[in-house]
C-alpha cells in the first residue's frame, strides 16, 4: 500500500510553461469487494462530507423498499444524478413527478440555473426562470418523492428525522461499515452523512461486487451501478466528466463526482471500489486523479479524449496557444 496514514500527498501538478504554479494534495483509497483496503494514498480515515458522490447509496432505500420497482433505468440513472438542467434532464424529472401525480412544487431541493448552455439560452431568451426541476439533484429529489410516498411521510422528506431520510442513514452507515459522525447540510437541503474516505470506498466496492442473484440489496445496487452504466448522459451531461468518462470506458466502470472534490468509481469487472477527495475542492484535481486512478486499474485508456481532456493533455488559452499541462506527482498513482 502506498503512504497508508499519512497526512495529505501531493497528487497532481499544473504547470505553466517552466513552472509548477499549483500543486493539489488530497486522499485516495481503493478497496476490493469484501470491503478490505488494497491501496491508499493519504489517510483513509480522513472524515469527510461525500456529497453527491453517494447519490446511489442514497437511492438504495428507493429500491430495498420496493417503492422503486417500476422505475425504469433512465429514471434509476436520474436518481444517481447531478444533472446539468438541460431539457433532457428537466422534461424526464417532470414526468416522473407526473406519473406520482405530484408537480415541481413537491421537491425540496430549491432552483438554480441550470448549467447545460442550450437550456440557460432558452430560459433566458423566453424570459422564463429557472425552476426546481432544473436543480442538479432534481433527480434525486424526484426519488425522495417515490420513496416516500411508500413509507407515507409528510412532505419536508429532507428534514433529518424525516422517514426518508432516516433510511437513507441507516443504508448509508451499513454500506459504508461505520457509525456517521454527523451531517451537514448539502446544496439541495437533504443531509449529507460524514464518513471515512476508507468507508465511502468501502460502499462503492460493495456496488462492484453486488450479485444481480444476491439479496434485495444486492439486487438494488446491482439496479443503480448498471443503470448509471447504460445511461451516462443522465448522470451528468454533455462535456461533464461523469459521462465522458463512463462512455470511454465503454461499461467498464460507474464514476460519480461530488461537491468540493469528491470522486467515486465503481469497477464491477474488478470488484473494487475507489473514493478520493482533493484537500482544495478543485473539481479539475479532482477530475485529474480519478483519472489517473481509472487508468491504473486499466479500465480507461491513458489517451482516450475525455482522459486527455483532463490528465496528460495540454492546457492551452483562449487563442489555443499551449500554456502548460497537468501531471501526476512522482508518488501517485504508483
Amino acid at each position: 500500500m502506498a503512504n497508508v496514514g499519512q497526512g495529505l500527498v501531493p497528487m497532481i501538478e499544473v504547470w505553466r510553461g517552466e513552472r509548477l504554479e499549483s500543486l493539489h494534495h488530497g486522499h485516495a483509497v481503493i478497496c476490493d469487494g469484501s470491503g478490505a483496503i488494497v491501496d491508499a494514498w493519504g489517510n483513509p480515515g480522513a472524515v469527510i462530507y461525500p456529497r453527491s458522490s453517494c447519490k446511489m447509496i442514497q437511492a438504495l432505500p428507493l429500491l430495498e423498499s420496493g417503492a422503486g420497482a417500476g422505475l425504469s433505468a433512465r429514471q434509476l440513472a436520474l436518481a444517481c444524478a447531478s444533472h446539468q438542467g438541460a431539457r433532457m434532464h428537466v422534461e424526464a424529472v417532470d414526468r416522473w413527478l407526473d406519473d406520482l401525480g405530484m408537480n415541481e412544487t413537491d421537491l425540496r431541493c430549491g432552483a438554480h440555473e441550470p448549467s447545460d448552455r442550450d437550456e440557460r439560452n432558452r430560459l433566458i431568451c423566453s424570459g422564463d426562470s429557472a425552476c426546481q426541476l432544473h436543480n442538479n439533484c432534481s433527480g434525486k429529489h424526484a426519488g425522495f418523492l417515490t420513496l416516500n410516498r411508500h413509507l407515507g411521510g409528510g412532505p419536508e422528506y429532507v428534514e433529518p428525522d424525516h422517514p426518508v431520510q432516516r433510511a437513507v442513514r441507516a443504508a448509508f452507515e451499513e454500506v459504508t461499515g461505520e457509525d456517521s459522525p454527523g451531517f451537514g447540510i448539502d446544496g439541495c437541503s437533504a443531509p449529507n452523512f460524514a464518513c471515512t474516505l476508507g468507508g465511502l470506498a468501502r460502499a462503492m466496492a460493495a456496488f462492484s461486487a453486488a450479485d444481480a442473484g444476491g439479496d434485495r440489496r444486492a439486487q438494488a445496487m446491482v439496479r443503480l451501478r448498471e443503470a448509471m452504466i447504460e445511461h451516462p448522459d443522465m448522470v451528468a451531461g454533455e462535456g461533464r466528466a461523469c459521462t465522458e468518462l463512463m462512455r470511454a470506458m465503454g461499461g467498464a466502470a460507474a464514476i460519480k463526482t461530488g461537491a468540493d472534490a469528491v470522486f467515486v468509481a465503481i469497477l464491477p469487472r474488478h470488484k473494487l471500489g475507489i473514493a478520493l477527495k482533493i484537500a482544495d475542492g478543485g473539481t479539475r484535481g479532482a477530475e485529474a486523479a480519478i483519472v489517473a486512478l481509472l487508468v491504473r486499474a486499466g479500465v480507461l485508456d491513458a489517451g482516450h479524449p475525455a482522459a486527455r481532456k483532463r490528465l496528460g493533455g495540454p492546457l492551452t488559452n483562449w487563442r489555443g496557444k499551449v500554456t502548460g499541462e497537468m501531471r501526476l506527482t512522482s508518488g501517485f498513482p504508483d
